[in-house]
């Protein structure tokens, strides 16, 4: 596949976004074979044990092991072959082979045609402690979504949706320039420092 100039911007700036999250963070192209990672951050790294050149390239199935739970791995699939936003806990394995329990959260991203780019996928290492712990989660994510204004949560949903700015602004009847001022507002009133990790507060939430 042939990379454009549009094509390698909007992968650079999508390496900016995940780069500057403390949650472990990768983007996979659905474009090529096999949806392979094609960039992770420092985070993924600490969290996971493996280099940068042994991640890049390889679909995200590799954390994967003897006790990674079926049902949730097809919840996954599911939510990538229907290209909506999904979250599991799920059994994952570090380089070393060590277990861990790890909330995967899986959004599409589009370009401004609507067409499906790429995936970010983030993680976060949890305690195994059921339910009640993944309903407190929960009810925190959604707490601080309350906080947002009207139009906030309504462009937080669409950021979650993978919707680009410019999409956003058309279908809100809004300027891009808008957009992206309500954007920095979000990140600011939910305490995250990127797009990245407000989208996976959203879909904590439920929202």
């Amino acid at each position: 596949m042939l990379t454009s100039d549009s094509d390698t911007k909007r992968s650079l700036s999508l390496s900016e976004m995940i780069s500057a999250s403390p949650i472990a963070a990768i983007i996979s192209d659905p474009r090529l074979p096999d949806n392979p990672i094609v960039d992770c951050n420092q985070a993924f790294i600490a969290l996971t044990g493996y280099t940068r050149g042994e991640v890049i390239g390889r679909n995200c199935r590799f954390l994967s092991g003897p006790g990674t739970e079926p049902d949730l791995t097809q919840m996954l699939r599911a939510g990538i072959s229907e290209r909506r936003p999904v979250m599991v806990e799920i059994t994952n394995y570090k380089k070393g082979g060590k277990p861990f329990r790890n909330a995967v959260m899986v959004a599409p991203i589009f370009d401004a045609n609507e067409q499906l780019e790429y995936f970010l996928g983030s993680q976060v290492e949890v305690s195994d402690a059921g339910a009640s712990m993944r309903d407190t989660r929960l009810k925190a994510a959604g707490s601080r979504i309350e906080k947002l204004t009207q139009r906030q949560r309504q462009i937080l949903l669409k950021m979650a949706a993978g919707r680009p700015n410019k999409v956003i602004a058309y279908e809100l009847g809004i300027t891009p320039r808008t957009v992206k001022m309500h954007v920095a507002g979000v990140l600011r009133s939910l305490d995250v420092r990127t797009r990245a990790d407000a989208i996976r507060l959203a879909v904590e939430a439920g929202f």
